[in-house]
């Protein structure tokens, strides 16, 4: 229950999904009356081709977290769902991971500091000590863990024990230039997003914008998505596009995919902040 009685009804988000049936939208509000629960705002989607059934709805409510789940519990078990209650600006505690190139990191940094991401940031995370002075402008601690081939599991381990320390909630790879292993990926199912640029054709390895530049590309954009052991093919989150020409340059493509990727990045982290975002096997639902 909110701790000063004159703020009211606290806020909160609930999220889940199921299998798609008759009756669950009747049963979840019966299960905010029942909570004494106003809802603010529903969203639901039911997806033909699982046969799953999605729910957001953002409610107030004057009863405690644990007295709001308690009222809702029995909805969740009749219908079989994976479900879950946020109460509404808890910020996320979450860790970021970047390697040497700084826009990804200082867009979220600067978001967060002016309040439009709904993020908390106990620590920086790198391989590299470049970013060192950017994170001690934020005044965010930076933790130098470097991954030599030799070395991966050990420091997996050592960031595994940071992320317990910290209670970390989600992990954000800003342009960490590093594959986590497939029992790191596993471990961080659903909460840990990265950021790569998207091209047609693609381009890998070293210089990947001026590869684009000497074929002509027309378009670069970039892909946020959830990280799995398939490399750059997790649900994706949000993806954005924009035109180029024959005249830029490949230092401006570059420029321009910088922005592009910070933009991208820091939309999905936003909705995932906001819990927005649900599994829907290798798709996300994103209500927005």
């Amino acid at each position: 229950m909110p701790t000063d009685a004159n703020t009211g009804p606290a806020a909160y988000t609930l999220t889940l999904s199921c299998p798609d049936q008759p009756g669950i939208v009747h049963a979840v509000s019966g299960g905010l009356v029942a909570a004494q629960g106003n809802i603010i705002e529903s969203q639901q989607y039911g997806s033909r081709e699982t046969g799953t059934f999605f729910m957001r709805v953002d409610f107030a409510a004057p009863g405690s977290h644990a007295e709001v789940r308690a009222a809702l519990a029995p909805v969740a078990d009749a219908f079989g769902m994976e479900w879950q209650l946020h109460k509404a600006g808890t910020p996320v505690r979450t860790l970021i991971m970047a390697s040497k190139a700084g826009h990804c990191l200082n867009d979220l940094l600067f978001r967060q500091r002016a309040g439009t991401l709904p993020i908390e940031i106990p620590a920086i995370v790198s391989n590299h000590q470049d970013l060192a002075e950017l994170a001690a402008f934020y005044g965010v601690p930076f933790h130098h863990i470097p991954l030599a081939p030799a070395g991966k599991e050990a420091a997996e381990e050592q960031l595994r024990g940071l992320m317990q320390d910290l209670d970390i909630e989600l992990v954000v790879l800003a342009r960490y230039m590093q594959i986590l292993s497939n029992d790191l990926c596993r471990d961080l199912s659903g909460r840990a997003i990265n950021i790569h640029h998207s091209f047609l054709p693609s381009f890998k390895g070293a210089r990947p914008y001026h590869q684009a530049h000497a074929r002509g590309v027309k378009l670069i954009g970039a892909t946020a998505h959830y990280v799995t052991s398939d490399l750059d093919e997790g649900p994706i989150i949000e993806q954005e596009v924009i035109r180029v020409d024959h005249a830029r340059s490949a230092t401006q493509l570059a420029a321009l995919g910088s922005d592009v990727e910070g933009r991208t990045l820091s939309k999905a982290v936003q909705w995932h902040a906001e819990h927005r975002v649900l599994l829907d096997g290798k798709r996300t639902i994103v209500f927005n």
